[in-house]
């Protein structure tokens, strides 16, 4: 009996380190790649301690950094993370570069923002921001689409306009890192992010280029 519980102890300290060790390393590259992309500082002045699960109905993923086309991120994603279920969370979807990273006279532009999320089931959360897939201008480059998730000290009461999907010229000049800092939601618990550049596949979006006097 006892050489049965000494092995059972022994295999549950080494799945704790298993586990601490994934846990650090995601810690790690998150840090890492906020940062060599730039979104710490532009966008955030702390990365998130964790990853957060973002996948497309395109089935395309969302993985720190990689290059998505415009035609795979139209429709709204399932993004999910380490969630509690008493908890409320806020989430948002942000791209710093309008009207491009090196002139980004109108970053941030608010893609998408959720509050009030009961644990990780956003399709019941308060949508302040419906959903605008990435659409990057011709000539601009590669944009930064960064998700984030904020865990809110409690349900919260947001004073925002509810902007649907028509309502553009409210969605740009944003800073999510101000928004957090109004509401009291701290650092970001988990995140993630893509770039896009435009694309002839989606052609032209009359309405895009209208707002911005294309």
């Amino acid at each position: 009996m006892f050489r049965i519980l000494r092995c059972l102890l022994i295999c549950s300290i080494a799945v704790s380190m298993v586990n601490i060790k994934v846990f650090t390393r995601a810690m790690s590259t998150v840090a890492t790649s906020f940062s060599a992309y730039g979104i710490v500082p532009d966008v955030i002045p702390v990365a998130p301690e964790a990853l957060a699960t973002v996948k497309y109905p395109s089935l395309a993923v969302v993985s720190e950094g990689n290059v998505l086309s415009p035609s795979q991120v139209q429709d709204v994603p399932q993004i999910s993370w380490n969630a509690s279920a008493d908890k409320y969370y806020t989430v948002a979807m942000t791209d710093p570069d309008v009207l491009s990273r090196k002139v980004p006279t109108l970053g941030e532009f608010r893609h998408w923002l959720v509050g009030n999320v009961p644990g990780d089931n956003v399709t019941t959360g308060q949508t302040l921001a419906a959903y605008i897939g990435a659409k990057p201008l011709p000539g601009t480059g590669l944009h930064r689409y960064v998700f984030l998730v904020y865990q809110q000290p409690g349900k919260l009461n947001f004073y925002e306009p509810r902007l649907r999907i028509t309502s553009a010229i409210n969605r740009v000049t944003f800073s999510i890192h101000k928004f957090a800092v109004k509401y009291g939601l701290g650092t970001p618990i988990a995140g993630n992010f893509f770039q896009a550049e435009f694309s002839l596949g989606l052609g032209k979006t009359p309405l895009l280029f209208k707002w911005f006097g294309r």
